[in-house]
């Protein structure tokens, strides 16, 4: 086979293709869970930061 050759089918699905919208909605979705969980921790610790930190004032261990 040369390299000029055509591929036998693309590597990637039609933008039409409805399995490829079922999984890029599952995505979509899958972001906005962890990101609705993210909001909803930030709520419940407003001391806490993203890395996880202590609230300030408490000492570790």
């Amino acid at each position: 086979m040369t390299t000029d050759s055509p591929m036998p089918s693309p590597p990637f699905p039609s933008t039409d293709n409805a399995v490829l919208r079922l999984i890029v909605g599952n995505a979509i979705k899958a972001v906005h869970s962890w990101y609705e969980g993210h909001i909803h921790g930030e709520d419940e610790c407003p001391g806490c930061d993203f890395r996880g930190e202590l609230p300030k004032g408490i000492k570790r261990g």
